[in-house]
């Protein structure tokens, strides 16, 4: 296929490279010179400086034979004006990203398609919706909800309570039982497991479940003496932190710390409507940190621009007592690092953006796609076309690539666990774990198209 990006910040240079490794034709615009600079010479990229809104420079680029264009220059304005144009030179699809909510309201949606933009993109609300998810359950590091908790994924760090460890999981998750195990973290190794395969102490575990069993997995965790998050302090008041802050469930109670007093009255004006408190001060500051309740305080989030900080802040945070850390890391190569000191959630929101545009790729029915950075796996729904090859055996005999494990399906609205004499059904939408990269190898399993 092929992509051309407009705009080579963090989220299109990160997509770029995770394209360029897919063997995709991708070229990449920016007008900064500087910023195409940064684009390593090992990928296979072509890098175009000049301005994404010249008609010369789009029509260069070959935007008329694009499957794909992507606007996510910092500039709103720029990146619609480039999908418009984009679209009307030949662009097959085009999505945007943005900075203002109003433009995600469905009703706006033709609107946009009307003008020549197939779908638009706001990072920081993605980043808001998970940061809010990881938040409900103060023992997940991370949690995926499928067709309104139908089916659930739980990424889970199993400590010495747990009461499945050591024990092959063909004994624990069975056919009949409420929960399988579908990805592993172990040290630095990615696990897609099989029966044979073992949980140990320190592991990051990814369940699949439904919803009903979530008490369930909490108990064989051994993490039912983890208090329910009641108390959120937030440090940064940005436009992620805003937009979790509109959306924090109403049992919860909110304080943000921001460090400019002018963004501290402009926060006091977006949340006027709300009950969160915001402090003018340093999140860093113990003494702060406990004039304001850290000790009574169950999640902490950091939001600051700077992932040294988020990390050290989040550190400080659990050395008080908090259980619940969530980080914002935007620096790819310090997420192992972050991990490795057992910070907690960690957000990074390139990646959830650059999952929702590999989303609009696929040419199989892909309605929600996730990239899990802490596992360097991917996870998918695929809604299962009539006559694909994924109907017509069960599970077990279908020849799915290796590293690749279906989770559940969601048949009539109900979540289903898949075991080997699953059949898959037309219409199914089927959750699909896979290392990283191996997705586009999956559709010819899903649609209509793959008959052979």
């Amino acid at each position: 296929m092929k992509i051309v990006i407009a705009g080579a910040g963090a989220v299109g240079t990160h997509l770029s490279r995770l394209l360029s490794t897919e063997k995709h034709d991708c070229v990449l615009i920016d007008a900064d010179e500087e910023r195409l600079g940064g684009i390593d010479s090992n990928y296979d990229i072509m890098a175009v400086n000049a301005s994404p809104t010249s008609i010369k420079t789009l029509k260069d680029a070959g935007v008329g034979a694009a499957d794909l264009f992507v606007g996510v220059t910092p500039e709103e304005c720029t990146n619609i004006t480039a999908c418009i144009l984009a679209h009307a030179l030949g662009a097959k699809k085009t999505v945007a990203r943005i900075d203002n909510y109003e433009y995600l309201s469905q009703s706006n949606q033709a609107f946009f398609k009307n003008l020549g933009v197939d779908s638009l993109i706001y990072p920081e609300v993605l980043a808001a919706s998970d940061i809010i998810s990881g938040l409900k359950l103060s023992w997940v590091r991370q949690r995926w909800d499928v067709h309104d908790g139908a089916l659930v994924m739980l990424g889970v760090k199993v400590r010495e309570t747990a009461e499945i460890l050591n024990q092959p999981l063909k004994d624990l998750c069975g056919p009949n039982d409420p929960y399988h195990v579908v990805a592993i973290k172990r040290n630095e190794e990615t696990i897609i497991p099989g029966g044979l395969d073992e949980l140990h102490v320190h592991d990051l575990v990814y369940f699949m479940t439904t919803a009903e069993y979530i008490p369930y997995i909490r108990k064989i965790v051994g993490k039912e003496h983890y208090d329910d998050v009641q108390n959120v302090i937030i440090m940064g008041g940005s436009k992620t932190a805003v937009r979790a802050a509109l959306t924090l469930p109403d049992y919860m109670h909110l304080k943000i710390i921001e460090r400019d007093a002018d963004r501290c009255e402009r926060l006091n004006q977006l949340l006027a409507d709300t009950d969160v408190m915001v402090i003018h001060g340093d999140g860093r500051d113990l003494s702060l940190l406990q004039e304001e309740g850290i000790k009574h305080t169950q999640a902490f989030v950091s939001l600051t621009d700077n992932a040294e900080t988020n990390i050290l802040a989040c550190l400080t945070a659990k050395k008080l007592g908090v259980r619940k850390t969530i980080a914002m890391v935007e620096n790819l190569d310090y997420v192992s690092m972050a991990e490795s000191l057992d910070i907690g959630t960690i957000i990074n929101k390139k990646t959830i953006a650059a999952s929702h545009i590999f989303q609009m790729m696929m040419q199989a029915d892909v309605r929600n796609m996730r990239s899990l950075m802490m596992v360097d796996s991917d996870v998918a729904e695929f809604v299962a076309a009539e006559g694909s090859r994924v109907t017509r055996k069960p599970v077990k005999d279908i020849g799915l690539p290796f590293g690749v494990t279906i989770g559940g399906l969601v048949r009539n609205g109900e979540g289903i666990l898949v075991s080997g004499m699953t059949q898959i059904q037309p219409g199914d939408s089927v959750m699909v774990f896979c290392h990283e990269h191996q997705l586009g190898k999956l559709e010819k399993y899903f649609k209509k198209q793959g008959l052979f």
